[in-house]
């Protein structure tokens, strides 16, 4: 697996990473734009993990037990 760091990748290359994750995890229709929630590592201003590092949510929602949206990978939890 070829490396994903800033130092290791052109910013053509970090934006083709981007847009493989949203069609593997299915974030097209799930309200999440990972093309700005990775902006800093597109840009190279911020490695992958310092931008998951900052990811915070200040908020709780109910969702219903019987949905199923899918997560996008950022650890969604149903409780």
């Amino acid at each position: 697996m070829k490396s994903t760091l800033i130092k290791d990748t052109t910013k053509s290359e970090r934006i083709a990473l981007v847009k493989q994750w949203e069609e593997e995890e299915g974030c097209e229709n799930s309200g999440m734009n990972l093309m700005e929630y990775f902006r800093d590592y597109i840009d190279g201003k911020k490695e992958i993990a310092e931008v998951n590092a900052a990811f915070r949510t200040n908020y709780v929602v109910e969702t219903p037990e019987t949905e199923e949206k899918p997560m996008c990978g950022m650890g969604g939890r149903r409780f």
